[in-house]
């Protein structure tokens, strides 16, 4: 596929996205890696045309230039934002109570902590991009180490095998310091990619993936 009907595909697939206003958005496309520039109105925003991207096939890579901007009339202050984190993240009953610090600077959230698994990690984050004032969100939560190197390679390797989506053969799955795995070989698609990526961030104890995979 060439880089400029990629684009294209790109554009129509931003353009297709209710949740997203295409308008001030740019898109363009170097073999394969689509760079998207321009500004929406929130970060929840943001994260959807990023996601919208990825959908498309043919797409290796995504740089993400997009800003969020609010009108300085509805511009909310850190204070706000704090408090609004703060009672989301008490709410949800999948992040552990009292586990989260957070703070905030011109819009901007850093997430602290520790908490046992990565599912909980990312529902706090996702909880913050929902917040109206966001501008991003630094996850700096820790994830607390549970088991040894060779238990967590098994336990992923045995859950590609029996993910359909994807090719396990084609896998190589390295463990560093009990607890970083590192993600070799070739996938066929984004999904499959996502879905070699989920695995190893399901085995409890894992607090880092480096994803090396390439799309082919």
């Amino acid at each position: 596929m060439s880089d400029l009907q990629l684009r294209q595909d790109v554009v129509d697939e931003l353009e297709f996205e209710p949740s997203v206003n295409a308008a001030h958005i740019g898109v363009a496309v170097d073999k394969g890696v689509v760079t998207l520039s321009g500004h929406v109105g929130s970060y929840a925003e943001k994260t959807a045309a990023v996601t919208a991207a990825r959908r498309v096939k043919g797409v290796r890579a995504i740089a993400d230039d997009i800003e969020v901007r609010y009108p300085s009339d509805k511009k909310t202050s850190d204070d706000e934002i704090a408090k609004r984190a703060v009672n989301i993240l008490e709410w949800d009953t999948v992040v552990p109570s009292g586990s989260i610090q957070v703070t905030v600077s011109d819009g901007w959230v850093t997430l602290g902590g520790t908490v046992d698994w990565y599912y909980q990690k990312k529902a706090a984050e996702e909880d913050i991009q929902k917040l109206s004032g966001v501008r991003g969100v630094f996850n700096n939560i820790e994830i607390k180490p549970r088991v040894k190197a060779d238990d967590v390679k098994k336990k992923i390797e045995d859950a590609l095998k029996r993910h359909t989506e994807v090719e396990a053969k084609g896998i190589r799955v390295t463990v560093r310091d009990n607890d970083q795995v590192i993600l070799e070989g070739q996938v066929d698609n984004w999904n499959e990619r996502y879905a070699v990526e989920n695995a190893a961030w399901s085995v409890p104890g894992v607090r880092s993936v480096e994803d090396r995979l390439a799309i082919s």
